[in-house]
């Protein structure tokens, strides 16, 4: 059980980290005006609708799909479940 939920941590890290090299800039509709909060990398843009942009840094990616793989390694080392037999 182990393997299977590093396994999947790994594989989607990854995918987040290949997704984050793809897209420049994201940015989020909210339905009602929001305040002017800091995202996760420190970023402080609201647009006036409520919208706001989400730019990740250039070391994001990279971290993601490092991690990723090393997760992905790791799950690959862990021992089997005995049979109990």
């Amino acid at each position: 059980m182990w393997r299977a939920f590093f396994l999947a941590i790994g594989v989607y890290l990854v995918l987040l980290g290949a997704q984050c090299l793809a897209v420049d800039k994201v940015l989020l509709k909210a339905r009602e005006p929001a305040s002017e909060t800091a995202d996760l990398w420190g970023n402080r843009t609201v647009q006036p609708g409520g919208a706001k942009t989400m730019q990740p840094p250039d070391w994001v990616p990279w971290s993601l799909i490092s991690t990723g793989a090393v997760v992905c390694i790791y799950s690959f080392t862990l021992p089997r479940r005995a049979t109990g037999k």
